[in-house]
């Protein structure tokens, strides 16, 4: 997510990446060493954050993958977020490879490669100084991506690590003040799941996030999947906010989930809390049984 903090001299604003509820359908976009679990799959997901808030941020993802082999896997994963005055756009394309492990594991390591582009329109935005030099000139940023990631998984667990972007940049005013400022963000996810029934399955999940200079954050997450149908859960952000999940799987390939977040930082009385929609659909080979594509 980008953030604004306003300073006299050095920082106007830290870049981060967004952030999602849903992280756990939406993995391909946080780790390139994912790879589809079908033939095909593609997830869109809209998130609106602290609703009621002007300016606040908005971020829309989609990200397409599919198998060329075996065990080489391509991909494309786009994610565009707006906050206040800045529009950042993310285009990657991933690769990945698989590597059998066991009779039940698999290691997929990837890569991904792209571009950000980071516009800032300063008439968008009020200020405390109109007159300080850093706001006369509006921003249009072009700036190279590369990460990597590792996703180690059975057919009912999973251990992740990843980055989005190794390199770190800076972008200066003519003043030679610094306006924006990108950090390496680094992710360790995991997730399991288990049989309670013949019609119920509960999924534990975590993710955290870790980048230079900030406090590391923990999303930790419990799912519910009923008759292979129905999945309902809850979810909590250290210091941030508590959530409810709900999806519905239509049909064998596509996946429709939704969450709301409550904040819990001070600002859950200036907004109506913030909602993320997510479509995902997968293509699977007839000729094999998908193990627990449905839950991760």
């Amino acid at each position: 997510m980008l953030s604004y903090l306003a300073f006299n001299m050095n920082t106007a604003y830290g870049q981060q990446p967004p952030q999602y509820t849903q992280y756990m359908y939406n993995t391909a976009v946080l780790n390139s060493g994912y790879s589809a679990r079908g033939i095909l799959e593609a997830t869109v997901l809209h998130r609106s954050q602290w609703v009621g808030i002007d300016g606040a941020p908005e971020t829309q993802s989609l990200s397409v993958q599919g198998r060329l082999r075996e065990r080489v896997g391509l991909g494309l994963t786009i994610v565009n977020d707006n906050i206040g005055a800045a529009n950042d756009l993310d285009v990657n394309g991933t690769f990945s490879y698989e590597i059998p492990t066991g009779y039940f594991t698999k290691l997929s390591l990837g890569i991904n490669a792209g571009i950000d582009v980071l516009k800032v329109d300063w008439s968008k935005g009020t200020y405390q100084d109109g007159q300080d030099p850093i706001f006369a000139e509006n921003l249009n940023k072009i700036r190279p991506v590369f990460g990597a990631g590792a996703y180690f998984h059975s057919s009912n667990w999973y251990v992740g690590v990843s980055t989005h972007n190794f390199l770190n940049s800076q972008i200066y005013s003519d003043d030679q003040e610094m306006v924006t400022n990108r950090k390496s963000q680094y992710y360790l996810m995991a997730g399991y799941v288990m049989d309670l029934s013949d019609n119920l399955k509960f999924k534990p999940a975590v993710l955290t996030k870790h980048v230079a200079g900030a406090p590391i954050t923990v999303d930790v997450s419990g799912n519910f999947l009923i008759k292979e149908t129905l999945v309902l859960g809850l979810a909590y952000r250290y210091n941030d906010a508590v959530s409810a999940l709900a999806g519905l799987h239509i049909a064998k390939s596509f996946f429709l989930g939704y969450s709301y977040d409550y904040s819990i930082t001070g600002l859950e009385s200036y907004n109506d809390g913030s909602h993320e929609i997510i479509l995902k659909y997968n293509l699977f080979d007839a000729k094999k049984r998908a193990l627990s594509p449905r839950f991760f």
